[in-house]
């Protein structure tokens, strides 16, 4: 033990501890294949494969014990520091220009509906009894960016993994099903294909879902759709400084710390740095083939955090509450929809 400690102390700080390669090596497959299943099936997107296959890969007879223990290190770093880094590289996806130019209107529109939904759902989940921060992650999923707002949150609230699980993976399906539902739902509800762009946009969680449900209408459906997805992306770097906020208040108020508890930043680390990513984007300094090479890395990054905190799933543990994560994952869908569909209409119509 002694040698062992000594030559710990002894590697570059930079080094990554051996326990954690399994696991960090498992990621990078679970990329690799969600890759491939993204360019077999473009309707599918790469982070919604990812997610997917972690919950695969932690359920499988041979790899479960594998997945449970000595790839847990890793799968765990990633779904937590390499999800950082990649919402840090999301704010490249956002130019202050681009939001402001969607109108005063349209943004009104958008805060009302991240508010609405944010806010009913996380009250209903609580209603509901869901454990743990179950209603709070899955409010930020179903109200600013699915997954990577489950992530960005988790962190800011130093929550259970198996509680940022659970939600990522209620909010991949649903997000996944409006692929295939929203765009029988056009011609039906008469939206054109701007304002269904729009629609899109403000309603579905993840950025790739939204892009393969709005290119069903055309570029011109499909430009409006990121516009508004991504002024809901600008919402996040609030959202989890007030988490953080609460969340310190709140242990600062009670008597007795839990144990092992870190103390958290007013400001966590990564929202800083997404906030100065969207600043640097909006001054046009980056060259579009360096803006594109990082959005790649972006979402390779986020699929490997993805995978991680699919792998964390306990399908079986999770039928002790599924049915009620269910119906706060359908309730919230509906009102996400509802009311985005409601502030469209008043937008544009």
């Amino acid at each position: 033990m002694a040698l062992l400690r000594e030559r710990a102390a002894k590697a570059p700080p930079s080094a990554v501890p051996p326990r954690r390669l399994p696991g960090l090596a498992l990621a990078v497959a679970g990329v690799a294949v969600a890759w491939s299943v993204h360019q077999l099936l473009p309707g599918i997107p790469m982070l919604t494969a990812a997610v997917v296959l972690g919950i695969v890969a932690a359920h499988l007879p041979g790899a479960r014990s594998v997945v449970r223990g000595a790839a847990r290190p890793g799968l765990s770093y990633a779904a937590k520091r390499l999800m950082r880094i990649g919402i840090v590289l999301l704010g490249l996806k956002l130019s202050l220009a681009d939001v402001l130019g969607l109108g005063w209107a349209t943004v009104t529109m958008v805060l009302g509906v991240v508010a609405a939904t944010f806010l009913g759902t996380w009250w209903l989940g609580r209603r509901m009894g869901l454990p743990g921060d179950q209603p709070l992650l899955i409010a930020a999923g179903y109200s600013i960016c699915g997954a990577s707002a489950i992530g960005a949150v988790s962190e800011a609230a130093d929550s259970d993994e198996r509680d940022a699980a659970t939600s990522v993976a209620l909010v991949t399906l649903c997000g996944t099903l409006a692929i295939a539902v929203l765009p029988l739902l056009q011609q039906p509800l008469g939206l054109g294909d701007a304002e269904f762009g729009r629609w899109v946009g403000a309603s579905v969680h993840d950025v790739g879902q939204v892009v393969a449900t709005a290119q069903t209408a055309g570029p011109g459906a499909l430009g409006e759709a990121v516009l508004v997805k991504l002024m809901r992306v600008a919402l996040l770097a609030p959202l989890v400084a007030a988490v953080a906020l609460s969340v310190r208040r709140r242990r600062a108020g009670s008597h007795a710390a839990p144990p092992g508890r870190k103390r958290l930043p007013l400001v966590p680390l990564f929202v800083v740095g997404f906030l100065a990513m969207v600043v640097l984007r909006s001054t046009d300094l980056l060259p579009a083939a360096a803006i594109d090479a990082t959005q790649t890395v972006q979402e390779l990054l986020l699929a490997a955090a993805l995978f991680g905190l699919g792998s964390a799933v306990d399908l079986p543990s999770l039928t002790r509450t599924g049915g009620r994560v269910a119906a706060l994952g359908l309730c919230s869908w509906a009102v996400v929809a509802g009311v985005s569909y409601a502030g469209v209409l008043l937008v544009m119509g």
